[in-house]
């Protein structure tokens, strides 16, 4: 399931990819994944987790912003992140149903590591983003466990598969198999280079819409909705210095990247984009009143804004691409981009 190595997708790139062209490229950002694969019981779902660096993220939280493109969604965590503009948990992808359950292992997960959380202290904003697996998996049998979410992020890598794996297992979009898909550029700011990654998790749009490098792609004979009903959470990582204000207008340009792929964010569609920081950490204990942070001046933003959106359009086509037909629940089928290249 997945493919070890990153596949190479003929996309015109105006910015360096990373080595792994994935989001770990981003210096302490780690993936783990669990897939629950079960044909015999329609089980098609599973667990993503991101690390925005690999040290204690409650005592040590990052820069963060977060885009509601269009709100037809059920996350956790997002009013925090608009508010006080950090994150301080793993970031979870699963399926809507398994918000709960991956709530409330990840909050588990952030006690164990932290003993004063709700004692001495604050309570834990943990974060878990979703989107809806039932064309393919049997979402009303609630199947991620707290054990599966554990293990996903004690299983964080810089290496990690792409498609249809981790959350992406059920996922569908533009007519297609989605997933998950990964992809990063690199900057170069004042003679220093730095790296920008996004991650998706793709399940949205029509068939008949899907726009590669600006060629439409003609999947109109494949099973699929033909209204908008789909999601994606797109979360982007990078350690250039950005401020909480900065990184939300970062996320925002996920959305033209939606656009060039083809999505006209529908009404039933949820889009959100999360994106962060971890180059500003903000300590959750600290002697001093005022911080020393770093980020840059909005006059030389614009490159971010457009490797951003170059690098979020090829996740997108890299979770089609990396994805492998899926036969689900009720006689559906879903098939890999690769069978249509």
């Amino acid at each position: 399931m997945g493919l070890p190595k990153k596949c190479e997708i003929n996309l015109r790139r105006k910015y360096k990819k990373g080595s792994l062209n994935k989001i770990t490229d981003v210096p302490g950002v780690l993936v783990g994944q669990i897939t629950l694969n079960d044909d015999k019981n329609h089980v098609h779902t599973g667990v993503t987790a991101i690390l925005p660096h690999g040290d204690n993220l409650f005592k040590n939280k990052v820069s963060a912003g977060v885009s509601v493109i269009n709100g037809f969604g059920k996350s956790a965590g997002l009013i925090q992140i608009e508010e006080l503009g950090n994150i301080e948990s793993p970031i979870i992808m699963t399926n809507t149903f398994g918000v709960g359950t991956a709530l409330n292992a990840c909050i588990k997960y952030m006690l164990k590591q932290n003993e004063d959380i709700g004692v001495s202290t604050s309570t834990i904003n943990s974060v878990v983003t979703e989107c809806n697996d039932g064309i393919l998996s049997d979402i009303r049998g609630m199947h991620v466990k707290e054990s599966d979410v554990f293990a996903a992020i004690e299983n964080t890598a810089t290496e990690f598969d792409e498609g249809a794996v981790g959350a992406g297992r059920g996922m569908c979009c533009m007519g297609l198999k989605g997933g998950i898909g990964s992809s990063s550029r690199i900057l170069t700011i004042d003679d220093k280079e730095y790296t920008l990654g996004s991650i998706v998790l793709s399940n949205f749009g029509v068939k008949g819409n899907l726009r590669i490098d600006g060629n439409l792609i003609d999947t109109s004979k494949t099973m699929s909705s033909e209204s908008e009903k789909g999601s994606i959470i797109i979360v982007i990582g990078t350690d250039i210095p950005l401020a909480d204000r900065q990184l939300k207008r970062v996320a925002k340009r996920a959305t033209s990247s939606l656009g060039r792929v083809g999505s006209y964010l529908g009404n039933g569609s949820g889009d959100i984009a999360i994106a962060f920081s971890n180059t500003n950490i903000i300590p959750h204990y600290s002697e001093k009143a005022i911080l020393d942070t770093r980020f840059i001046h909005d006059s030389q933003i614009d490159p971010i804004f457009e490797a951003t959106v170059e690098c979020v359009e090829e996740a997108i086509i890299s979770a089609l691409y990396h994805a492998e037909t899926v036969e689900g629940i009720r006689d559906k089928t879903l098939h890999s981009l690769r069978e249509f290249l």
